[in-house]
């Protein structure tokens, strides 16, 4: 009798445990950025888990360089700490090809792939197979103070010139009344003061390689270009300058005290919010400069969700990672946040909205700056590889990140900008000649 109590009570207690263990939640670890649209989505993040009551969501935040470091470093040694990783059109491709990510395959009818764009589309994939979907993509653009330029009597071309906004940032410069020139990453990263920089150099007729993989930095084009950025945000730009990034430059827009900025169209909805920023009605927008050629001159990026191999949850990665990047979650932005604050640049639909494209300025430059944008063809002289602000090869990581801390550097004055080509071009010759380039 004893020991029928105890087999009663032993498999009473595995039934309550199995019934737990069956009910437990799944959790998914998400590595993102720490932008305002993935601030936005982690915010609205209780919607899906109410809908998805089995699925828990855990958030790493981080800083685009540490989360890049963070997530190279884990999809590289097979660690499997994240779920759904924040990349873009430079780790898609190249991830997808080495068979680090989960393809994405068996979307719903209502998630309307051929909605999203052609070159989004293409940005994510490799070999004909999608690895990413994108939660939001963008070119790059002039944003710029209207009413500041009223007063001084200026007019800003549909797209300047370098030269031209060089002259605008003398004019415009103040730095007794906290009002500077002109806005631009300097801190060091291949995907933050290069990103500029790249594109930059790029309308200044440079290129990262000559058809046969030979790097180009001791080149009159690089050399121009770098000694422009230098002198022009030195002269014009605010104090500390290589130390900022995308978010400590749109917090110095956001806050009145850059009369020009060229970034990310991105932060169009971000600019114009009045929540956001003191000069919400004042902006006006225009094309990324040029300098002798247009090619190159704005980026093209998308920041897009991807699941990992590594993942031992990825059916519950799989239902998130489509909700995100949905229709449905851009109508709950819009919902919560306005219509002009829907994520950009990834769907037709939304740049067919007569309401979105009404209420948010920003939209038609957006859509003109991605349309102009051409990954295969953004280089003067021809050049052997694909991409803008980024060469889509697996060692530009490494050796974009130590130019990067070379030309912030050459901005901090800690070197000269002959020697920090100098240097970049001995890195870059190293590094492909490791890799067999040549």
């Amino acid at each position: 009798m004893k020991n029928r109590n105890i087999l009663s009570v032993s498999v009473a207690a595995g039934l309550v445990l199995g019934a737990s263990l069956a009910g437990a939640a799944t959790t998914v670890t998400i590595g993102t950025v720490n932008n305002g649209d993935m601030i936005r989505m982690q915010g609205l993040s209780d919607v899906f888990e109410k809908t998805h009551p089995d699925i828990e969501l855990e958030w790493v935040v981080l800083e685009e360089n540490v989360l890049r470091q963070r997530l190279t470093v884990d999809i590289a040694t097979n660690s499997g700490q994240f779920d759904v990783m924040t990349i873009g059109m430079y780790e898609a491709p190249i991830w997808g090809q080495r068979g680090w990510l989960e393809p994405i395959m068996g979307l719903p009818e209502d998630y309307d792939l051929e909605d999203i764009f052609p070159a989004v589309r293409n940005g994510l994939s490799a070999d004909g197979k999608l690895y990413a979907l994108p939660f939001y993509s963008e070119s790059s653009m002039t944003f710029y103070r209207r009413d500041l330029f009223e007063q001084a009597g200026l007019t800003m071309p549909e797209r300047p010139t370098w030269e031209q906004m060089r002259d605008f940032a003398k004019v415009l410069h103040k730095p007794e009344q906290d009002q500077y020139g002109l806005c631009l990453r300097g801190k060091a990263g291949w995907g933050e003061n290069m990103g500029i920089v790249t594109t930059m150099a790029n309308s200044f007729g440079a290129r990262w390689f000559d058809e046969d993989w030979k790097p180009e930095f001791t080149g009159d084009a690089w050399n121009n270009a770098i000694e422009f950025y230098v002198d022009v945000l030195n002269r014009y730009g605010p104090p500390g300058v290589s130390s900022n990034g995308f978010n400590e430059s749109l917090a110095l827009f956001n806050s009145g005290k850059c009369a020009m900025w060229v970034d990310a169209t991105v932060a169009g909805s971000f600019v114009t919010d009045p929540k956001e920023s003191v000069v919400a009605d004042k902006v006006g927008f225009a094309l990324a400069p040029k300098h002798v050629t247009e090619k190159g001159a704005g980026w093209l990026w998308s920041w897009a969700l991807a699941i990992p191999v590594s993942s031992d949850a990825k059916d519950a990665a799989t239902e998130f990672v489509t909700w995100a990047t949905s229709k449905g979650y851009s109508e709950l932005v819009a919902e919560e946040f306005g219509i002009a604050a829907m994520p950009p640049g990834n769907r037709a639909s939304t740049y067919a909205n007569e309401a979105y494209m009404s209420a948010a300025p920003f939209a038609q430059k957006t859509l003109e700056s991605m349309n102009k944008a051409n990954p295969a063809d953004s280089t003067l002289s021809p050049s052997p590889y694909i991409g803008i602000q980024f060469v889509a090869i697996p060692e530009y990581q490494s050796i974009a990140t130590q130019v990067g801390k070379l030309v912030s550097g050459a901005l901090a004055g800690q070197i000269s900008v002959d020697q920090a080509m100098k240097n970049s071009q001995s890195i870059t010759e190293r590094e492909l000649k490791r890799a067999n380039y040549y």
